[in-house]
């Protein structure tokens, strides 16, 4: 059984271990922009979810750690990599909720709940990111024996997500192009790896790692691809960029606001919780009102 303080300090170690490779992550930052901040604002968003989780006592429940979790990370979400992300863990919110403790199927429930919120927030979600690291690691979280552990089940979701990464380049021709692999699905990958390390040996990743290689592959640095990404045949036109908070009333309507973004942009992500909507906004042109 997970208890609150085994999944409290498993999310701590996974910030850990990506915020320690935000850089690496940053360079692999080729889609749908080649901005170079897709580590950044990943280790930004989880970051907030750390610095909460690091006041909770040693008796939270599962249902706290997951609640502060999908909390701290919607208001602290960053690009929309990490609005994605925050999605992923509110959906460990929803899946633990009146949970004192979770089981290996719990958790199997709590990422499907994140991936199927996930792909519902984006207005055009592409395979060969992300989202799909997401899934595929969900995908073999089904597919487990009953009987298997939380620690079983966890190295089955990184092995499923690693090997997902590894086949983003067939999926994205810009990836391929760069010789890299999706960057949010990288670190995507880097959370459930320091996950699992606390999972599985009760160690977390030290929060002052040192950045090292990527292991077994060499992906090319950003420099090199910028101009030549962000002419990607016309394919990727994105203009203004907004992210906004809308602290919501009684008359609030994420679905509303969506629908009115969608229908002058062309990349929205909306993620909304009891007060809030958090909105990543694109469009090719400013729109005066």
């Amino acid at each position: 059984m997970i208890t609150g303080k085994i999944l409290r300090d498993s999310i701590i170690s996974g910030a850990n271990l990506l915020i320690s490779k935000k850089a690496s992550v940053d360079e692999l930052n080729v889609f749908p922009v080649p901005d170079g901040d897709t580590g950044t604002n990943m280790s930004m968003t989880i970051g907030a979810a750390k610095r909460d989780l690091a006041g909770l006592p040693d008796d939270c429940t599962v249902e706290k750690v997951a609640a502060v979790t999908a909390s701290s990370m919607l208001r602290g979400a960053r690009g929309n990599s990490g609005v994605i992300s925050s999605l992923l863990f509110r959906g460990f919110s929803k899946a633990l909720s009146g949970k004192t403790e979770a089981t290996a199927q719990d958790l199997a429930a709590a990422l499907r709940s994140g991936v199927d919120a996930a792909y519902k927030a984006v207005m055009k979600p592409t395979e060969g990111t992300m989202l799909t690291v997401a899934r595929v690691a969900c995908e073999k979280a089904e597919t487990m024996p009953e009987e298997n552990d939380e620690v079983a089940l966890w190295s089955a979701v990184v092995d499923a997500a690693q090997a997902a990464l590894d086949y983003t380049p067939e999926q994205l021709p810009v990836l391929k192009k760069a010789g890299v692999v999706d960057a949010g699905g990288q670190g995507v990958v880097y959370i459930f790896r320091g996950m699992l390390q606390y999972l599985r040996d009760g160690v977390m990743v030290e929060g002052e790692a040192v950045e090292g290689k990527t292991s077994g592959q060499t992906y090319a640095p950003k420099g090199i691809y910028s101009k030549d990404l962000s002419e990607n045949d016309g394919e990727d036109e994105h203009g203004y960029c907004t992210e906004f908070i809308v602290y919501k009333n009684k008359a609030a309507s994420a679905e509303r606001l969506r629908a009115y973004l969608e229908a002058i942009g062309n990349s929205v992500v909306v993620v909304e919780d009891d007060e809030i909507i958090n909105v990543m906004f694109t469009q090719k042109t400013l729109a005066v009102h």
